[in-house]
């Protein structure tokens, strides 16, 4: 791997903690922006929890499930919560930040992911790789040869931690009620 591709995949959650205080300092929430960022968010959270449960890091291929439509429905529920977080500060200098940080990073990362993939599981990622776009979902189920179909599983969601990832949209919503209730006054 690359010297930037270990940057960028080392970085990208680092980075993330003074780009939140950068999209604090300029957000100018309502409570209507909360609420409707704060319902996007819950569709972001939605679909993440959604691939998480299918998810089996370092252990198979998995192409079921939201991974039959693209192959990084985490990444995609992320960008549905960063638009929720953009929608949520009311700020269109927050929102560009949210766009470039998640377009140069994360664009890198799922790039990096492919290539571990296609090492490690070789023509079997290959074929996945053809049928299911990298990011922009498809619009019908790849049927892939040899698919075992795999379910949900609460233990796997559990497993993957994704519920830290509502655990941070909530703490947020909070910060940004708290800020808009020191604008008001």
């Amino acid at each position: 791997m690359s010297t930037a591709g270990n940057f960028f995949v080392r970085w990208r959650v680092r980075l993330g903690y003074p780009l939140a205080v950068a999209l604090l300092a300029f957000s100018r929430p309502t409570p209507r922006s909360i609420l409707v960022g704060a319902l996007a968010g819950a569709v972001g959270l939605w679909v993440r929890a959604y691939a998480a449960g299918y998810l089996h890091k370092q252990e198979v291929l998995t192409v079921a499930g939201p991974y039959a439509y693209t192959r990084n429905p985490l990444y995609l529920g992320s960008a549905i919560l960063a638009l929720g977080a953009g929608i949520a500060t009311r700020s269109w200098i927050s929102a560009v930040i949210l766009i470039v940080y998640f377009t140069v990073f994360y664009s890198i990362v799922m790039r990096r992911e492919a290539n571990e993939l296609r090492l490690r599981h070789g023509a079997s990622f290959e074929e996945y790789a053809r049928a299911v776009p990298l990011f922009i979902p498809r619009l019908t189920v790849a049927k892939l040869p040899g698919d075992s179909a795999g379910s949900f599983s609460l233990a796997q969601y559990k497993k993957n931690h994704e519920w830290q990832a509502a655990i941070g949209l909530l703490f947020l919503l909070f910060v940004l009620l708290v800020i808009w209730r020191f604008l008001r006054h």
